[in-house]
């Protein structure tokens, strides 16, 4: 993939558009960077044009100015599709980056072809107890942070993934998010609950890992339940589907965008 940096922004963002296909735009977790999709990105070169980027404060997106912050990562990707002259793209989210998919279509929804979101909650509908535990969870990690990044890692990479292989690929990338970075994700609950619920005008996919958080399950279970949308709670995985098990991950979204 080609990497560029977005003007007058910190945002680097790789593209490789050597398809004469759709867009898909894969958005990352928290404290990795877009190398987590690295199978994916072998898999679907040259079947779709690919787009993803590190969100603002982690991998090469962190040489920022006063002013920059996480609000703003639907404009900044709104500025990128506006360079590439793209119109429309599926956009495919893990943790993290499952609220950034819907913060954009938020914001753009005529420019979305599909969602499909995995380890994440309806951002438009996120119930307030499970918002206040979902904190407390993230409280205790970043806890572990403030005294050694690779002791947060090395407890991070096992909520993360289920896998040994996936588990170690986590940890290798987490170790090189920075503490200073933590002051964005201060401001992801300016996200949540700021838009009114509506019918959506494109195909939704949730889902999670079968060993992932027990919450996280009930969620994706209810969040399919209330959309009636399509729904995976894939088998041998854990938060991180996409890394445990990148081959089943792929023809997941494969079939789905080919409905």
């Amino acid at each position: 993939m080609e990497s560029f940096v977005l003007e007058n922004s910190p945002i680097a963002y790789y593209v490789d558009n050597t398809a004469n296909k759709d867009w898909v735009v894969f958005i990352h977790a928290a404290f990795v960077d877009h190398r987590m999709f690295e199978k994916q990105f072998e898999y679907f070169s040259g079947k779709y044009n690919l787009l993803a980027f590190d969100i603002v404060g982690h991998g090469n997106s962190t040489k920022t100015k006063k002013g920059d912050s996480i609000e703003k990562m639907s404009f900044w990707i709104d500025q990128i599709f506006q360079k590439h002259n793209i119109t429309k793209a599926h956009f495919v989210g893990v943790s993290l980056g499952a609220v950034f998919v819907q913060d954009f279509a938020n914001k753009y929804e005529n420019k979305v072809l599909s969602l499909a979101c995995f380890g994440g909650y309806d951002i438009n509908n996120f119930d307030p107890e499970k918002q206040k535990s979902n904190s407390k969870e993230q409280m205790k990690m970043m806890f572990k942070a403030i005294f050694s990044i690779k002791w947060f890692a090395k407890a991070n990479k096992k909520i993360s993934a289920y896998t040994t292989e996936a588990q170690e690929e986590f940890y290798n990338l987490n170790i090189h998010f920075k503490k200073r970075s933590f002051k964005f994700l201060a401001k992801l609950q300016n996200l949540v609950n700021k838009y009114p619920k509506k019918q959506r005008k494109y195909k939704l996919l949730v889902g999670c890992g079968e060993h992932d958080m027990p919450m996280e399950i009930e969620i994706v279970n209810e969040w399919a339940e209330l959309e009636h949308c399509e729904k995976v709670i894939m088998s041998g995985t854990g938060h991180c589907l996409n890394m445990d098990k990148p081959k089943e991950f792929n023809e997941c979204l494969e079939n789905f965008w080919c409905k």
